[in-house]
Order: structure tokens, then C-alpha cells, then sequence
């Protein structure tokens, strides 16, 4: 550094250092120039100091100001065309704006409190949402002080909006137990969503998923907290990259929903968590906890639910003692959309929206999502001395580190010629191809897989899924689709036939944001599938793509707009589709193409082979012909536990030993256990041999595990490591993911993989419920599932 380098750094530090108070001991003409240039707008000065000096300038109304979102309220804004009107904003907010809510949704979000058809499905353009975007800022920018607009968009498995690339779902993601997979797709996630204006997403989910009855185990990473922590730091880091300030195409990432939230009463979306703190801890707390002290995640979401009788916007506990005093966390919690008003109109903890918002404010909740509803409430609570203003400043800090930390202040209006060069590009593609690829899952197999192209001279795809792409919850319309029948019929242009039929429908409309969901006119079905058994008649082979629609497995916000189910298998007539299939002597390959696990016994019992495909994006069915086609071979696991009948849920790998003794009249036989996926080659796993026999309660050893390709044709073998304590002082799992590895080898290729598991692996919440990692014996177990395993013991002194 040069001499005046260092002068200049000197004087800034003693300035930022002592803010206003310096200030008063310049010169008149010093004092003045610093007057038009304040502190905090100054992007060399640390962000904390930044937000001090602004903060210190703003009245009670334009802090309240922060911590409100425009959702619906957008209306207030936006004049007939729907552009962002400055009039308009100035009139309807003149303290400013804090945050409006996904730009690219002219309507606005349908809630709980708000489910008409009015406020869904009105995209913009992305040239649109980008003139929005800009118009929004520019009118922020001669506010009293300036303060820019936060915006934030949904992106689960791609930004959620048209021409945007849409990726795999993410349990389809974490099948393919590729960590470094999961941070490129999210980095180029997080790059589209940039490009368009906005830099907080609302993902990814971490929730750990125990009841497929619920309709959003689709949006999660599966059943295990480990797999769960895993995928959660990756995706972080590909939206938002190390650290807590965001470089160019980067994006905060918001953790949700903290949390019980995937193991509802009954599998109700929102139903209260039945968790005592042990099971919280051991189970539910760990992704979180991994992504927050792992990463600079940005924001963390509360869930829905309540917990022992509080709800998580509520929960100071929660909030306060562990995500920011056990944890560390210093970031912004966003609420999850109407949650802190369903405080009082749905939890009944509270006698008004008054009372709400400040239980949530008393909680923790910084930011009042998606309309401000609650919190528009606080500047009158604050001057009646309901509410302290201390809470109301704390949530101010947080909300305006976010927009310092994104660069706001700074930034340029947005080109929308380079977002649309970045959005969905020959690379995205690729990657979204890539990704459908990794995220396949082969199920059963008897042989007939792979098949060669043009050994049969007609090939039949039929089903309710064959000629439609299903992207699942949280999609939009992406400038790209390929169906299962576009991807087959491409596959073998010029060496087959390839014929279809519908065989049935699953519903009667393909409408994703209807409220009301009917199933088909089953006596319809009955008349489609003796039409698909004519075309099944003519082919050699027959590929049928069943499962889930859109509105058969989602998010169930409200009571007229359902989404969890008290059944688990295949819904209308698709069983007696695949019977007729079967009954015509050809054979049939089910490609599994759902959000909820293949929970179906009759299919699973009589295929021929199935391919468990999720929701896989918009190249799946390019993917899925290639998988059937052996021009890759499949290599992803299944993230949960498959059961039988839905009477064993809730069923997951890592129960207690008390769990599981039976039932009368039935046997409690899985499916498919957690972490199963066949391959077209073979792949033996070595028993696991540690480093040493013995180490302390603070100390480490190496697990190495061979792993061989003894079949034909190269493919990809995921490696999982799993740990039992013997006898523990309180009831432990009968066994724990602790690490994996997916490798690719080649035919007669063999692996030595090493694992380190350290104390993190043995630690738990002993009776007193402190952290501990108790002496005794440990059963470290390595293989291709949870099920088929082999094991070496460890010792911890």
C-alpha cells in the first residue's frame, strides 16, 4: 500500500469510526462536504458502520418501512399497463419500500387468506419484470434517503419464471447424491435470477421429509439429515457463494422452514410437529445448523407449524436462543408467506394482527412476507408503547445489511439484454441435461434394460405422463420442454416406430394453480385404456410413464387448495392401465415420473423394469430416453425410504430400535430401502477398515471403502457410510448416514474411497440434553444402501 493509500485508509477508519460525533469537530466547509456525501453511502465502509449511520437517520416510519413486502399490494404501484408507477409508489409509500415480492408475478402470490384466481399465473415477460425492476429502483433512488427496494423470487429448482431454466426437482436433485452437481445447478439458478433484478431467493428447503403423504416432499432433499445438511450447504454456496457480502450473479439464499415442518400430524401440510427438543436436535435442527455454520447464509425462513404449542413465528426459543445464540446467525428471518398474521387468525395465539406482529418482532422475525399485512401495524404499536422500538430497529439492521451486503446502494439498472444472453443459454441447457442424467434412478430391472435402439420395430409409449413434461411445484414456463414421447421419438428417428396412446387421465384439468383438483371420469379412463391396449397390441415394447400430476402432490396453503393425500399409491386408473399393459404379454417398462415416492406395489411387483425419474426437469425426456436407451447408465439413489402400504408411515432408514417389531395380517416389507438404486453393471463394496481401532471423544479416524466395477459397462456407484452406537445412554438410531461418495468406473475398475469421520459423526444430546460424544463401541457400516451394508467396529475412549 503507498503512503497516501495508507493516509486515506487512516483517515477513513478514524472517520467511520466515530461517525457524527467527528463530524461536529470539522470545519464548517469539511462538515459540508460530508454532509452530501453520507457515511452510508459510502461503499468502502464496513457494512456495520454503514447501517449504523443510516439507521440513525431514519424516522420510525421508515423503518417500519423495511420490514414490509409488497405482494398483492404491488396493485398500489402499478398503474393500468402494470408498470411500476412513481406516482403511485410515492403517494402509497413515502416512507419507501423495504421489499417487493417476485417481480416477475404481476398478481401477486395466492396465500392462505388470499386464493383467488385473481392473484396467480400473470408472468411478465423477463423484459417486463427487468423494466419493473429498474423503474422500481429509480424511484427508490429519490426517496428522503435513497434506500433501494429488496426483491426476492422463488427458485427451487430454477428461478420461477417464464423462459427460465427449469432443473430436476429437488428430491430428483438430491438422488443423485452429487454435492458438486447441486452447486452448479444452483449457481446458474442464482445467475438467471440475478440477471432479472432480484438478489434474495426463497430456497432451498431443507426440511427433513418422514411422511410422503405430505404433498411437498417433492420440495425437499429427503429423509436424512445428513443428505439433507449436504445438499442445503451445497446449494447455498452455488446461489450465494462463500461469505455474507454477494459478487456479480450471485443471490442470498433463504433456509426453510425451520422447522418439523416435513413430518406434519397426519401429513397436513402446516399440522402441528408432535417433536420433543431431543428429537428437534438429533433429527430436524441438523441441515439447518450445517448450512448456517457452514456458509453466510443470508436468510432463514420459519415454518408454518407449531412446535409443543408455539408456532415457529413465535418462537423466541427457536429464533433466538439456537439459530442466532447457539448457532451464530446473523442474517435476516424472512417470514413465510401470511404466517405472522395466521398467528391470530389460524394459530389463535394472538387476538388481532396487532398482536401478531409483535410476537413475531418479540420472536426474531425481521421481515413481514408477502404483503406486510401484520406489520404495517408496528409504527402505531411503537408510538402507543405497545411495541419497543428497539425490536423494530433490531429487525431495521438486519433487513438493511442484506441490501449493503447485495451491493443495492451501488448498483447499476439492470441490461436486460445480458439477462436474456445469460437466462436459459446453450450452457444452462446443458447442465439441465446433465442433471435429468444424474437425478434417474433405476428401480427394477429384469433384464430388459437397456434397450437397443432399433431392435424392435415399434415401441409404445403410453400414459398420463408421456407426452407432457411435469416440472413440479414451484415451476414456470421455461423457453424449452421435452416430453417422454419427444425425447423417444428423437431417439429413434429413422430405427423404430414409435406409437402412443393417453391410456388415462389423472385429473380432469393440467391447471397447476386451480384450487379444486377432480380426478377423471373414470368410465372415460376405462374407454382410453382399451384404446391404449389396441396400440400396446401392434409394439415390441411398451414404455409407460405414470405417477403424479401438479395437482396431485403440492402445497396444500389453504382448505380449498389441497395438496396432501391419505394414500400413497398410483391415483385413478393407472393401476388398471398397467394391468392391461401387462395382460398383453409385452413387455413393460414404468418410467416413474412423480413427486411422491413410487408407493406402488402392484407396479413394482410386475414390471418388467422401472425408472424412477421424479420431476426431472425440462431435458427429462431427452434424459429418460437416453437411461432407457443405455446411452448413459442410470447411477442415482432413492433420498427416502419406499413403503409398501401407506399404514407404515411414518417409516424411515434411521428409526429407533423399538420401532418396526410388525403388524397383524401383514408384513411391514419396504419397497425399496433409503439410498437403493440398481445400475446396468454390477458393483461389489468392500467391507469398510479404519485407520485405527480406537480414539478419543475429540479425535478422528479414516474409513476407506473398496468399491469395484465387476460388470460390463461403466457406471456410477454412490458409496454410503453409515454409523450405530451399540449402547448409548438414551435410545440412538439403528443407523446414521455419515458420508458418501458417487463415483464413476469404468468395467474391471476399482476405488479406494476414504471417509473422515470426526466428532461431528458421534456426537449427540445425552439425558441432561448436552452435546456429547460417549465413550463405547461403534459399528461403522459402508455400502450401496442402507439395507446391504457391512461393518468394522471403532472404539472411543
Amino acid at each position: 500500500m503507498t503512503p497516501a493509500a495508507t493516509t486515506l485508509a487512516r483517515r477513513d477508519l478514524l472517520r467511520w469510526s466515530a461517525g457524527v460525533s467527528l463530524a461536529s469537530l470539522m470545519p464548517a466547509a469539511v462538515r459540508a462536504a460530508v454532509a452530501d456525501r453520507p457515511l452510508y453511502r459510502d461503499a468502502r465502509a464496513p457494512v456495520d458502520l454503514r447501517v449504523r449511520d443510516l439507521i440513525g437517520r431514519m424516522t420510525l416510519d421508515e423503518k417500519v418501512a423495511q420490514l414490509i413486502t409488497l405482494s398483492t399490494s404491488k396493485r398500489d404501484v402499478m398503474n393500468a399497463d402494470r408498470a411500476f408507477d412513481p406516482v403511485m409508489a410515492s403517494t402509497a409509500y413515502p416512507h419507501g419500500i423495504g421489499q417487493i415480492a417476485r417481480p416477475s408475478d404481476r398478481g401477486g402470490a395466492a396465500t392462505a387468506n388470499n386464493t383467488g384466481a385473481d392473484v396467480t399465473g400473470r408472468w411478465r415477460k423477463p423484459a417486463d419484470t427487468i423494466g419493473f425492476v429498474n423503474a422500481g429502483q429509480a424511484w427508490a433512488r429519490t426517496t428522503r434517503l435513497g434506500i433501494p427496494i429488496l426483491y426476492h423470487e422463488e427458485s427451487l429448482h430454477g428461478y420461477m419464471a417464464p423462459e427460465a431454466t427449469s432443473f430436476p426437482q429437488a428430491i430428483a436433485l438430491a438422488g443423485s447424491f452429487d454435492r458438486d452437481l447441486m452447486t452448479r445447478v444452483q449457481a446458474v439458478i442464482g445467475r438467471e435470477v440475478r440477471a432479472h433484478g432480484t438478489v434474495l431467493a426463497l430456497s432451498p428447503v431443507v426440511d427433513i421429509a418422514r411422511d410422503p403423504r405430505w404433498g411437498r416432499i417433492e420440495e425437499t432433499f429427503g429423509e436424512d439429515p445428513y443428505l439433507c445438511g449436504e445438499m442445503g450447504v451445497a446449494a447455498v454456496l452455488g446461489l450465494q457463494g462463500p461469505g455474507k457480502t454477494l459478487a456479480r450473479h450471485k443471490v442470498f439464499a433463504t433456509l426453510k422452514h425451520m422447522t418439523g415442518h416435513g413430518q406434519p400430524l397426519a401429513g397436513n401440510n402446516v399440522a402441528p410437529a408432535p417433536l420433543g427438543e431431543r428429537e428437534l436436535r438429533e433429527s430436524f435442527f441438523p441441515p439447518f445448523r450445517a448450512v448456517v455454520e457452514r456458509t453466510g447464509i443470508g436468510a432463514v425462513m420459519p415454518s408454518y407449524n407449531e412446535i409443543d404449542g408455539v408456532p415457529s413465528h413465535a418462537n423466541h426459543w427457536l429464533l433466538g436462543t439456537v439459530l442466532r445464540g447457539e448457532w451464530g446467525f446473523d442474517g435476516a428471518v424472512v417470514s413465510d408467506y401470511a404466517a405472522i398474521q395466521e398467528l391470530a387468525s389460524f394459530h389463535r395465539i394472538a387476538p388481532g394482527l396487532p398482536g401478531a406482529a409483535a410476537l413475531a418482532l418479540k420472536a426474531g422475525v425481521d421481515s413481514d412476507l408477502p404483503d406486510g399485512v401484520a406489520y404495517r401495524t408496528l409504527a402505531d404499536q411503537v408510538r402507543s408503547g405497545a411495541v419497543s422500538v428497539g425490536g423494530v430497529d433490531a429487525a431495521c439492521r438486519r433487513m438493511l445489511a442484506m441490501k449493503f451486503r447485495a451491493g443495492l446502494f451501488e448498483a447499476e439498472p439492470v441490461n436486460a439484454r445480458a439477462a436474456a444472453a445469460l437466462t436459459a443459454n446453450a450452457e444452462a441447457r446443458a447442465l439441465a441435461l446433465e442433471a435429468a442424467r444424474r437425478s434417474i434412478a433405476l428401480l427394477v430391472n429384469d433384464g430388459v434394460l437397456p434397450l437397443t435402439a432399433g431392435a424392435h420395430k415399434r415401441v409404445a409409449v403410453i400414459g398420463p405422463n408421456a407426452a407432457v413434461t411435469r416440472l413440479g411445484g414451484y415451476s414456470s414456463i421455461p423457453r424449452t420442454e421435452v416430453s417422454l414421447l419427444d425425447g423417444v421419438r428423437a431417439r429413434l428417428k429413422g430405427k423404430a416406430e414409435v406409437v402412443h396412446a393417453q391410456g388415462v387421465f389423472i385429473t380432469q384439468s393440467e391447471d397447476r394453480s386451480a384450487n379444486e383438483v377432480l380426478l377423471a371420469d373414470p368410465a372415460k379412463n376405462r374407454a382410453l385404456i382399451a384404446e391404449a391396449v389396441e396400440v400396446a397390441k401392434t409394439a415390441d415394447v411398451i414404455l409407460l410413464a405414470i405417477g403424479d400430476t401438479e395437482q396431485t402432490s403440492r402445497e396444500g396453503y389453504a382448505k380449498n387448495h389441497l395438496g396432501d393425500r391419505t394414500g400413497l399409491d398410483l391415483l385413478g386408473e393407472q393401476n388398471a392401465l398397467f394391468e392391461a399393459m401387462k395382460a398383453t404379454g409385452k413387455p413393460v417398462v414404468v418410467v416413474a415420473i412423480n413427486g411422491r415416492p413410487p408407493s406402488w406395489p402392484t407396479a413394482v411387483a410386475g414390471a418388467n423394469a422401472l425408472l424412477e425419474c421424479w420431476y426431472v426437469g425440462q431435458e427429462g425426456g431427452t434424459a429418460i430416453a437416453e437411461a432407457l436407451f443405455g446411452d448413459f447408465n442410470p447411477g442415482a439413489k432413492l433420498p427416502v425410504t419406499v413403503v409398501r402400504d401407506v399404514g407404515q408411515v411414518p417409516f424411515y432408514y434411521n428409526h429407533k430400535p423399538s420401532a418396526r417389531r410388525g403388524y397383524l395380517f401383514d408384513d411391514d416389507k419396504l419397497l425399496f430401502p433409503f439410498g437403493f438404486g440398481l445400475s446396468y453393471t454390477r458393483f461389489e463394496v468392500g467391507a469398510p477398515r479404519l485407520s485405527v481401532p480406537r480414539i478419543g471423544s475429540g479425535g478422528s479416524v479414516t474409513v476407506e471403502v473398496d468399491v469395484a466395477n465387476v460388470g460390463e459397462r461403466t457406471g456410477d456407484e454412490v458409496v454410503q457410510v453409515y454409523v450405530r452406537d451399540q449402547v448409548s445412554s438414551v435410545a440412538r438410531p439403528v443407523k446414521e448416514l455419515k458420508g458418501f461418495e458417487r463415483v464413476t468406473l469404468t468395467s474391471g475398475e476399482r476405488r479406494t474411497l476414504r471417509f473422515v469421520l470426526g466428532p461431528e459423526a458421534f456426537r449427540m444430546w445425552d439425558m441432561d440434553m448436552r452435546e456429547v460424544v460417549e465413550p463405547g463401541l461403534f459399528d461403522i457400516m459402508a455400502g450401496p444402501n442402507s439395507r446391504d451394508l457391512k461393518t468394522a467396529t471403532l472404539e472411543i475412549a
